[in-house]
């Protein structure tokens, strides 16, 4: 059961959050649609999404809410994703940052800044699921 007649694994099969352990997740876009898609796909697994059109916007979020992981574009208009990542370090060291990126490495200025650098289209979005659990599984544990 929970499963459709389709032959694609649920995804919810295998991911948490129970819902006595509902994790904030904040996602950093300046495009719409990507925003919203990140949204409604990290809902649809039982998380709850903050979302933020800008850098500078994002930031405030992330200072008045409890947020267990970041999910930020790089490329936005008013600061880039590791801006944007060096700011919310200083807030907490510790909170999960993965950052989408049409580039194909990460680029040295993300060490230590970033969590995971993830190629935008070249992942499917069960990757991002994955290694957003494997971050937060790993925050815990720490």
């Amino acid at each position: 059961m929970g499963r459709s007649s389709s032959s694609q694994p649920d995804v919810r099969d295998n991911l948490w959050p129970s819902m006595d352990l509902q994790q904030t997740i904040l996602v950093v876009d300046d495009e719409e649609p990507g925003r919203q898609l990140r949204k409604l796909l990290l809902e649809s697994v039982g998380y709850t999404v903050l979302t933020a059109p800008s850098g500078r916007e994002g930031i405030q979020l992330f200072r008045s809410n409890t947020v267990d992981a970041v999910i930020i574009d790089y490329w936005m208009a008013d600061m880039n994703g590791l801006a944007v990542a060096k700011e919310l370090r200083k807030l907490n060291r510790k909170t999960p940052i993965i950052v989408l990126s049409a580039y194909t490495q990460i680029l040295d200025e993300a060490i230590g800044l970033a969590d995971i650098w993830i190629r935008k289209g070249e992942e499917d979005p069960q990757y991002l699921l994955n290694t957003l659990k494997e971050l937060l599984d790993k925050k815990r544990s720490n």
